[in-house]
């Protein structure tokens, strides 16, 4: 497996700077192609059903159109010389705007987009990142919205014994492989701790076998995973945090696990997710 064709999800009418800066150092590291994303809901579908005048739908439509085109260029002038190819695809929709993004990952190993804050996120052109994550049915790296020391050649794998962790080491492998220096930790009560060091010890020969040399680490769990795991890689230098994103639906509303849901309003480095 290769990461031969990422995927990067831009908000029309904002700055992308960090998601953008990210994508071209996994461009050039992989000798990826690059889709760029951009998807936006007129007003009057988020906010209600009162009666809006056809002058004024015009103005958001033409309004939309210019803030895509500007993501557009934003995507083509930051990943122009950094890719081995690129293309654009946008859509103004009345649907869920996930759903785009999702069906265009059809083609991609792994999509790119920034975690956003209460404040950034326009319910008019921002996507989750919660359901990107249930429903696109690929890995999703979550860039912060500020990059500081952010390496790629530093990773923390967070390890549960749970298909959603198997998962994400699986679908981290080539960031894994080229990686300088790779932990896989597990935060475990007393009782556990012999067994943890069992079970990492499998999954760090499994590594080995991959080409990954990884080192174990097993840690007395404080109750909380998500402050535990960001403080190992802190510790450990990691730019980047590697976990299984567990979660549920219900209808179309998508519900992510505590820990899961604590990195990502959180943590201030990338992270790899996958469900």
């Amino acid at each position: 497996m290769a990461y031969t064709t990422l995927m990067v999800q831009l908000e029309a009418g904002r700055a992308n700077t960090a998601v953008l800066q990210a994508t071209g150092e996994l461009a050039e590291r992989f000798r990826a192609h690059v889709v760029g994303v951009a998807v936006c809901r007129p007003m009057q579908m988020v906010y209600g059903e009162a009666y809006v005048s056809g002058e004024l739908i015009e103005q958001e439509k033409k309004q939309m159109q210019a803030e895509v085109d500007a993501a557009e260029a934003e995507f083509r002038n930051a990943l122009q010389a950094r890719a081995t190819g690129l293309e654009w695809r946008s859509m103004v929709m009345f649907a869920p705007m996930a759903d785009f993004v999702v069906h265009e990952a059809r083609s991609v190993d792994l999509l790119i987009t920034a975690r956003g804050t209460k404040d950034s996120l326009d319910p008019s052109r921002g996507v989750h990142v919660g359901d990107l994550i249930m429903q696109s049915g690929r890995p999703i790296f979550v860039v912060p919205p500020v990059l500081e020391d952010n390496t790629l050649d530093r990773v923390v794998v967070g390890w549960t014994d749970s298909r959603e962790a198997r998962r994400a080491v699986v679908d981290a492998m080539p960031l894994l492989q080229k990686a300088a220096h790779v932990v896989v930790a597990e935060m475990v009560v007393d009782a556990e701790f012999a067994n943890a060091h069992k079970r990492l010890n499998d999954v760090v020969a499994w590594l080995q076998r991959h080409g990954v040399a990884a080192q174990p680490l097993v840690v007395l769990s404080t109750g909380d995973d998500a402050k535990g795991l960001d403080a190992i890689a802190e510790e450990q230098g990691a730019g980047v945090i590697v976990a299984g994103a567990y979660g549920h639906s219900r209808l179309r509303e998508w519900a992510l696990g505590g820990v899961t849901r604590k990195l990502l309003q959180h943590a201030d480095r990338y992270l790899l997710v996958s469900h």
